[in-house]
C-alpha cells in the first residue's frame, strides 16, 4: 500500500464519519443544542489600580491575617523541602503584596528552612529567590 492510498483511505473515513455525525445531529430532536448565534461578553481593559479597587480577592480582616501568619511562620516539616517550596510559592502568589521586595522574600524563605540548610543557603549569597530555592 502506498502513502497516497493510505491518505485517501483516511480522508474517506474522516469524511464519512463527519457526514454520519451531521446526519445524526440533523435528525436528532436535541433541545440542548445551540443552533443560534450567541454573544460573547467583551472584556474591557483596565489598569491594575482599577482592578484592585474592585477587590477581586479580599484578604482583609481575619482571613488575610491568617494567610499572612501562615506565610511568615511556614517551616520545613521533617525533610520535606519540596512541599515547603511549593507551599511557600503558593502563599507568595496568593498574597503578592504581603512581602515588600525580593530581598525580604528570600529572608522569609530562608527563615523557614532548617538551620543547617539555611546556613548553607545564606553562605552561598543567592541573588534571587529562585537561586535560594535551587541551593536549598
Amino acid at each position: 500500500m502506498t502513502q497516497a492510498t493510505i491518505r485517501k483511505l483516511v480522508t474517506n473515513s474522516v469524511t464519512a464519519a463527519l457526514e454520519a455525525q451531521a446526519a445524526t445531529m440533523a435528525n436528532a430532536d436535541n433541545t440542548n443544542r445551540n443552533i443560534g448565534e450567541r454573544e460573547a461578553p467583551v472584556a474591557r481593559q483596565c489598569s491594575n489600580k482599577e482592578f484592585m479597587s474592585c477587590q477581586p480577592i479580599n484578604f482583609k480582616g481575619s482571613e488575610g491575617a491568617k494567610m499572612e501568619d501562615k506565610f511568615y511562620h511556614l517551616t520545613v516539616k521533617g525533610n520535606d523541602l519540596k512541599t515547603y517550596v511549593r507551599r511557600f510559592q503558593e502563599l507568595a502568589t496568593l498574597c503578592p503584596t504581603m512581602v515588600p521586595d525580593s530581598e525580604k522574600m528570600m529572608e522569609v524563605f530562608i527563615g523557614g528552612l532548617p538551620r543547617s540548610i539555611a546556613g548553607n543557603v545564606t553562605a552561598s549569597k543567592p541573588q534571587t529567590l529562585e537561586e535560594a530555592i535551587n541551593i536549598a
